[in-house]
């Protein structure tokens, strides 16, 4: 029974996926952070940009 609970322990240590699943998310979590960054400081500006030309084709 101890022989079989190392073997378990050792194997637990050494698997890597949740590691790697956990790494992803949160590459995932900074990106998301960096886009809602990106929209909130620059979105007025992108707005005003686009709303000169949208003006034009509005009758």
């Amino acid at each position: 029974m101890l022989l079989l609970h190392k073997l378990l322990t050792l194997r637990a240590v050494r698997d890597e996926r949740g590691a790697t699943a956990v790494e992803y998310g949160l590459m995932v979590a900074m990106i998301a952070i960096v886009i809602v960054g990106a929209v909130a400081l620059f979105g007025t500006n992108v707005k005003a940009l686009f709303s000169v030309p949208a003006g034009v084709f509005t009758p």
